[in-house]
């Protein structure tokens, strides 16, 4: 269990006032709180548009449609 006497920010370099540690505790509480945008329902394709060159293979016939 955490004491009154435990801080949960920690100062890296320089002295911060109790109001500057209450001022950026409220601005990450205010992120912490905030909603997510809504994702679109459908964001298009979820295939690459472009061929993955690794994976083809390694010889083509002549008469192939894949030239």
């Amino acid at each position: 269990m955490s004491t009154a006497a435990e801080s949960v920010l920690r100062v890296e370099k320089g002295l911060a006032d109790p109001e500057e540690l209450a001022a950026i505790t409220a601005v990450l509480l205010a992120r912490a709180a905030a909603q997510p945008a809504a994702a679109p329902a459908h964001r298009g394709r979820n295939t690459a548009g472009w061929r993955r060159l690794e994976r083809t293979p390694g010889f083509r016939a002549p008469h192939s449609w894949q030239g």
